[in-house]
Formats: structure tokens, C-alpha cells, sequence
């Protein structure tokens, strides 16, 4: 297989052909090439109106819930599971069906 820089589009701006597109203009200018100001106003002119999106709330609120969950602080489980776990296996571990029902409810399950 050749080098896969040889293959990729200019569109990415570290790939080896568009560093070469980028070293071989001649008028100084060391950036990628981009529409000059008529091209890019007939794209302003026939995108105008249509370049609407709307976003589902559902999507809305997880991007909240998601972001909440993010920034929360990370809390350590390790030494409580192993607790349990350790009272699993001696045996000394007593279930509280009272309290596990009360939480069912409380929870809809």
C-alpha cells in the first residue's frame, strides 16, 4: 500500500498534499487557498434561508444532562464495593428487604 498522505484530499490541512499546495504559491501567501469575495458572496447569496437546522429537544437535553454529568466530580466506589464484597463472602452481608422494597417503590420498578 502506498503512503495514505498520497490519497487524502487537500480538504485536510495537515496532509502532505496540501502542505505542498501550501509551499509551491508563489505570491507570499502561506495560507490554504480559499474563494475569492464573488464566490463567496454567490454562496452566501443561494445558502441564505436555507442553512437552517433545527435540533430535537431531546438531543437539547441530553447535550445538558451530558454536560452536567461531565463537569460533576468523579466519585470513588472502590472501597465501599470491596466492603460489600468482603461481607458478601463471610456471610455477614444481610439484605434489607424492607428497604429494598421501599426503594422499588420509590423508583417505579
Amino acid at each position: 500500500m502506498s503512503d495514505i498522505n498520497n490519497v487524502r484530499p487537500n480538504f485536510f490541512p495537515n496532509s502532505r498534499s496540501a502542505q505542498d499546495q501550501r509551499i509551491r504559491k508563489s505570491d507570499g501567501n502561506t495560507g490554504i487557498q480559499r474563494n475569492d469575495q464573488a464566490k463567496a458572496k454567490e454562496i452566501a447569496q443561494k445558502s441564505q434561508g436555507h442553512a437552517k437546522v433545527n435540533i430535537n429537544e431531546g438531543v437539547k437535553d441530553f447535550a445538558t444532562i451530558k454536560k452536567a454529568v461531565d463537569s460533576a466530580p468523579e466519585i470513588d466506589r472502590e472501597a465501599k464495593l470491596a466492603e460489600l464484597k468482603a461481607r458478601i463472602n463471610s456471610g455477614d452481608y444481610q439484605i434489607d428487604y424492607d428497604g429494598l422494597a421501599d426503594k422499588i417503590i420509590e423508583h417505579g420498578g
